[in-house]
């Protein structure tokens, strides 16, 4: 059965202490709303529905980048959780498949967990997922009888004998649409906090006659983000998770606690990655690569054999052939670098091509903007720049040329041609002892006058 997501990002976030909405913030270099919109896609949903509230249109704007076919409506009101998902209704007319809630400050549920919960909706009018909480605290109690799910109780609302119960509620809920949303139509907000409570849905459908089933999952996955610390703390647990994936993959990792992944990080088997290394959105490492320490990337693709670093920063649209160096205190952006190119020391490459097995000098730069355009530079393949060039885009090195060490480049050099362009050196014999002198004499008579 086809399946719509209602992923939830309506609240403000108070705890967060944010002009940016709560679901925006991020974990692994994504927005928490996207790492739940990449959960859903799991299941592959044929619709996708966010309910925005506060800052309404940075979360759609936020949405939309990731998948450019999701709806956004708004809660202008925060009246509880039913309420959101009602607010989902219209957009989601016509549909005849299952409904997914998903929240925008939950990120962690796993594809998995949600695959388990479209299998179970096959057997039951709704499922709910739950968790076995070590701490229940103030989660809502599911109340269950065998495999049925009895009802939800809200903390507030329990008796001591519901709050001894273990089974937490998730607030994540699957049913078919339309019964969704009339469940949703019958809910009340007689309750300690006036609100509507997407919780309440199920007595109702018990009182239909409907069935009701809780499948669970790790605590973990149903962690909820709503302040800083939270934040922090949920960015320490993708991370320790990124790694030990990492290791498990056939990927060395030096010291683990100091390299950072971001969400869709993908690494080749047989890579090293040495201590201190960041890795940006939008990052593919081919196998047998070197990251060396203290490293940041993003946006980048670096094929098989290369060697990164130390120090080195790959900006978006670097892309690295196979065998390439890229070395200390380098930065690459919008650049295609060649099979066996070297850039070893203290340079910046951007909106450059650089042909195979080419070697540039330490200290070289593309001058590639003019504070309006962005301008290309091409470098043939064996060509040889020399230390502290510069060129000055756009411009061409040919196949097999050289540019002379300090020259400023500013017209194509030809194929096995020597571009040269730097001041004649003029030498004056004695000219320094005489200024020295005079330097120190001046220095002396002022030291006197104080």
């Amino acid at each position: 059965m086809s399946t719509a997501l209602i992923i939830l990002g309506a609240g403000m976030g108070t705890r967060m202490n944010s002009d940016l909405p709560k679901v925006l913030h991020k974990i692994a270099g994504a927005p928490m709303l996207v790492h739940a919109m990449k959960a859903g896609a799991s299941l592959e949903p044929e619709k996708t529905v966010i309910v925005a509230g506060h800052g309404a249109e940075k979360v759609t704007a936020a949405a939309v980048a990731w998948d450019p076919d999701v709806a956004t409506v708004l809660q202008t009101e925060q009246l509880g959780t039913a309420h959101a998902v009602a607010q989902a209704k219209d957009a989601l007319d016509g549909f005849a498949g299952d409904a997914l809630v998903l929240y925008g400050d939950t990120p962690f549920i796993q594809p998995e967990t949600l695959e388990a919960m479209a299998a179970a909706r096959s057997n039951h009018d709704v499922v709910v997922l739950g968790f076995e909480a070590a701490d229940p605290g103030r989660y809502g109690r599911l109340v269950t009888n065998g495999d049925t799910l009895e009802r939800i109780v809200e903390f507030k609302d329990a008796t001591d004998e519901e709050r001894a119960i273990t089974l937490c509620n998730s607030g994540v809920i699957m049913a078919k649409s339309d019964v969704l949303f009339d469940l949703i139509s019958k809910v009340g907000n007689d309750n300690a906090s006036e609100e509507y409570y997407l919780t309440d849905i199920i007595g109702i459908a018990r009182d239909q006659g409907l069935s009701a089933t809780v499948v669970s999952c790790d605590e973990a996955e149903t962690l909820g983000v709503n302040s800083r610390a939270e934040l922090a703390g949920a960015e320490a647990q993708f991370q320790s998770r990124a790694r030990a994936a990492a290791l498990a993959d056939g990927i060395t990792l030096s010291d683990p606690d100091t390299v950072y992944f971001a969400h869709d990080t993908v690494i080749g088997r047989d890579t090293i990655i040495e201590p201190n290394v960041v890795f940006g959105p939008d990052v593919t490492i081919e196998s047998d690569t070197t990251i060396r320490a203290f490293s940041h990337l993003e946006g980048c693709h670096v094929s098989r054999g290369s060697i990164i670093g130390p120090y080195a920063r790959l900006r978006p649209g670097a892309e690295l052939a196979e065998n390439t160096k890229v070395g200390n205190f380098v930065e690459i952006k919008n650049a295609q670098i060649a099979a066996g190119a070297k850039v070893n020391h203290l340079s910046y490459i951007g909106d450059a091509t650089i042909g195979e097995k080419a070697n540039i000098g330490a200290g070289t730069i593309t001058c590639n903007y003019d504070g309006f355009f962005k301008h290309q530079t091409t470098i043939g393949r064996e060509a040889f720049i020399g230390s502290n060039t510069m060129l000055v885009a756009p411009v061409t090195v040919g196949n097999g040329a050289m540019t002379g060490s300090g020259s400023v480049i500013s017209d194509d050099v030809p194929d096995g041609a020597l571009g040269l362009g730097r001041a004649r050196q003029v030498t004056k014999a004695g000219f320094a002892t005489k200024l020295f002198d005079m330097l120190r004499a001046r220095k002396a008579k002022q030291s006197k006058g104080h």
